[in-house]
C-alpha cells in the first residue's frame, strides 16, 4: 500500500508540474486528453487509478513519455530495473500485460516496455503525437501487429517498427503467450 500511495504521489506531483509547465488550465487538458476534470483534479490529489489509456492520452497532450508521468525522483547513474519490480500498467482478461521498465533520458528519450500477449488478446492504441516510432522485437511465440488496418505477422526472432501516429493494434495470435519488447522513441523534447 505505501507503494502505491508513493506511486500516486509521484504522478499528482508530475502531472501537476507538466501542466503547469505546458501553461494548461485542468479544464484545457481534459478537454485536450479526453479525460474528465473531475478524474484530473483526483489524479492531481493522488487520489484515484487512472487507466493505462488515461496515462497515454496525458502524456501525449502533455508532450512527455508516460514514465515521466510516473517517475519518482532521479536515481544514480545507472539504473537496473527487474520486471517484477515494476506494475504492469495494463493487464488482459485472459493473462496478458504491460510493463513500462524505464523511459531513457536525454534529448529523445525512449520508453523500454515488456509485453506479454495471450492467444487472442488484443490491445488497440490510438495514434500518438506526430514523431513518435515504435519497435516491438519479439522474443516468444506471434503476435498480429495492426497499423492503420493493415496486418502483419511478427515471430519470434523478428523486429518490427513504424510510425505510431496513426491506429495501431497488438494481437496475440498462434497458439502460446507472445512475448515482445517494445520501444518507443519520442520525439525531441518529449522529456519530464
Amino acid at each position: 500500500m505505501a507503494e502505491t500511495a508513493a506511486a500516486l504521489q509521484a504522478l499528482a506531483r508530475n502531472v501537476r508540474a507538466a501542466r503547469t509547465r505546458a501553461g494548461l488550465s485542468l479544464d484545457e487538458l481534459g478537454r485536450r486528453a479526453q479525460v474528465s476534470k473531475g478524474a484530473l483534479v483526483g489524479l492531481e490529489k493522488a487520489q484515484g487509478n487512472p487507466n493505462f489509456a488515461t496515462l497515454v492520452r496525458l502524456a501525449d497532450t502533455l508532450g512527455v513519455s508516460v514514465s515521466a508521468l510516473l517517475e519518482g525522483p532521479a536515481e544514480g547513474r545507472v539504473r537496473v530495473v527487474s520486471a517484477e519490480a515494476v506494475a504492469p500498467l495494463w493487464t488482459g482478461a485472459r493473462g496478458s500485460e504491460a510493463r513500462l521498465m524505464l523511459t531513457t533520458s536525454g534529448p529523445a528519450p525512449v520508453e523500454v516496455w515488456c509485453w506479454r500477449l495471450e492467444p487472442g488478446e488484443e490491445y488497440p492504441s490510438h495514434p500518438h503525437q506526430s514523431g513518435v516510432v515504435e519497435t516491438v522485437s519479439v522474443t516468444a511465440g506471434r503476435m498480429t501487429l495492426v497499423v492503420d488496418g493493415t496486418e502483419h505477422t511478427v515471430e519470434a526472432g523478428q523486429t518490427a517498427t513504424f510510425d505510431a501516429d496513426a491506429p495501431h493494434t497488438y494481437r496475440g495470435t498462434g497458439t502460446e503467450s507472445c512475448h515482445l519488447v517494445m520501444t518507443v522513441h519520442l520525439p525531441p523534447g518529449a522529456t519530464g
